[in-house]
């Protein structure tokens, strides 16, 4: 199935965060938080300004971006999780 966002916003795709530490340590399950670090699934078609213009979103799909742990809107499609959020909810755009 295919989905594609309206307006400014994004679909993502969490990245699996580390379940082991740096020095072996493995992390349960349970005490492992969402990773910030998603993956760029589908893209809007941008912001509508006033004047109708249509301005395009800076990330594209494939990109790496950060955002805020409680940012956007958990959704699940073909069991499997995303996360619907906007442009300005994204912190970075990891290169």
């Amino acid at each position: 199935m295919f989905i594609k966002p309206l307006n400014d916003r994004l679909i993502v795709k969490r990245k699996p965060k580390e379940e082991k530490t740096k020095g072996g340590i493995i992390i349960p399950s349970t005490s492992v938080e969402k990773s910030d670090e998603c993956e760029v699934i589908s893209v809007g078609e941008g912001y509508i300004t006033k004047t109708g213009k249509v301005v395009p979103l800076e990330p594209k799909v494939g990109d790496l971006v950060l955002i805020s742990h409680n940012s956007g809107t958990d959704i699940t499609i073909d069991n499997v999780e995303y996360l619907v959020i906007t442009e300005r909810e994204l912190l970075a755009i990891i290169t």
